[in-house]
């Protein structure tokens, strides 16, 4: 099931053109474009269905993170490439409204799972804080290839990195599914959306998740 998901998955990001050029740039995330129409997650599962995979990495300020130590709480697990331009500051822009638009006892954390091994560096982390003005509940979760790799696996997110050499520069062009996955209180996964999604969408069913805490 998760492997025909993640299937599914990389082709929407495949055709949907979801190409990310790995290059450091001082530029500012792109201004934020009007949310397609509601159409919300690509699948949801029953309470107690889907435990989510658990990992333990090292987040922007180079402490431990991981999903259990979130537990009681509803989770956004995301996968983000921290030197993107183009499409991920979008996502977490979406992801980031719908968070700010909860009461604050019942914010989600957000764990964002890097895509991109080669921008990992603190100071990019730091950067993507400040720049795209995240809320604090967000955390950056990173690590080694071969850590990063199994995370990716088990949560059924395609990565693809094709590496070009451009007037003697190194680029990583870094091709990844666009996910976000809704965790509840107890550890198990409720919701998948795939990108376009809007933060009408992620605000409703983590509404939904604190309706059921309540």
């Amino acid at each position: 099931m998760r492997w025909a998901l993640w299937a599914a998955a990389a082709l929407l990001g495949i055709v949907a053109g979801v190409a990310l050029v790995a290059l450091r740039s001082s530029s500012p995330p792109p201004a934020a474009q009007p949310e397609p129409p509601v159409g919300g997650p690509a699948t949801t599962w029953a309470a107690g269905m889907r435990p989510a995979p658990a990992f333990r990495l090292v987040d922007q300020n180079e402490q431990p993170v991981s999903l259990a130590a979130q537990h009681g709480r509803p989770v956004i697990v995301t996968f983000i490439d921290p030197l993107c331009r183009n499409l991920c500051p979008l996502e977490a822009q979406r992801l980031d409204a719908a968070v700010r638009s909860l009461p604050a006892n019942v914010r989600p954390a957000v764990l964002a799972v890097s895509v991109n091994v080669y921008g990992n560096a603190r100071a990019n982390l730091l950067q993507d804080v400040s720049k795209w003005r995240l809320v604090p509940q967000w955390r950056w979760a990173v690590g080694t290839g071969s850590q990063l790799a199994r995370v990716w696996r088990d949560y059924g997110v395609g990565v693809q990195v094709t590496t070009k050499t451009i007037a003697g520069v190194t680029v990583h062009e870094i091709t990844h599914t666009e996910a976000a996955y809704l965790v509840d209180r107890s550890g198990h996964e409720r919701a998948l959306f795939l990108w376009p999604f809007t933060a009408a969408d992620v605000e409703r069913s983590l509404r939904q998740l604190a309706a059921e805490g309540s």
